[in-house]
């Protein structure tokens, strides 16, 4: 028979995927009032999972996947994916990983045309109550400075550099979960991975490593 407790979170998740599908707060009550309104129609994006050993914990969906509705499904997902050693398959599998980004719908571009940074109303609403409904995750991938921030809180370092550095560090502190920083996968990210060889010589077989003792 299945677990009290296992149902009852599975009904808690169901619960809040029903609540975050129908967010529209950004768009109806923005932080910064009418006019920091969110400029189209909001489409969370969230894997929510009362089994996943793995949480993705990334910043906020761009425009090919608010268009999908499918996280990661573009090329920063290809490299995330390589970085992990695992297949879309098994990425995609809900009983392995979670992918809980910091903001669940896409933020739109700025001037220059880059991905803005996450809504600031998601994280205050539903980071707590997300991170409160899967007490088995035994390792979240912080991936950039917004999922860093709120996962590490003080002991995040000044830049995102210095941060990701410290990864042992971070990795071996006596907590669960166990929080790893990463860069962003994005490819705009390859001359940071060109100047710190030691992330994908170092840190990403550590990755590898434990990702696979976690899913098997």
């Amino acid at each position: 028979m299945e677990d009290g407790g296992e149902a009852e979170r599975e009904r808690t998740i169901a619960v809040l995927r029903e609540a975050i599908a129908g967010c529209r707060l950004c768009r109806d009550a923005p932080a910064g009032g009418p006019a920091k309104a969110l400029p189209h129609e909001p489409r969370p994006v969230a894997v929510i999972s009362p089994t996943a050993s793995v949480l993705i914990a990334g910043q906020a969906p761009g425009l090919r996947v608010h268009e999908s509705g499918l996280p990661f499904d573009d090329a920063s997902g290809d490299r995330l994916r390589q970085w992990l050693g695992v297949d879309r398959q098994t990425f995609y599998d809900p009983d392995r990983f979670a992918i809980v980004p910091m903001g669940f719908c896409f933020p739109g571009y700025d001037a220059k045309g880059s991905d803005l940074p996450p809504r600031r109303e998601c994280a205050p609403l539903w980071r707590r109550p997300v991170m409160e409904a899967m007490p088995q995750v035994e390792l979240v991938l912080a991936i950039g400075q917004y999922a860093q921030s709120w996962h590490l809180g003080a002991a995040r370092a000044a830049t995102m550099t210095e941060t990701v550095s410290d990864w042992r560090r971070h990795l071996g502190r006596n907590r669960r979960p166990a929080i790893l920083p990463m860069p962003h996968p994005s490819w705009r990210n390859t001359g940071w991975l060109k100047r710190n060889p030691w992330f994908e010589a170092e840190l990403v077989p550590e990755l590898r490593k434990r990702v696979k003792s976690l899913i098997a």
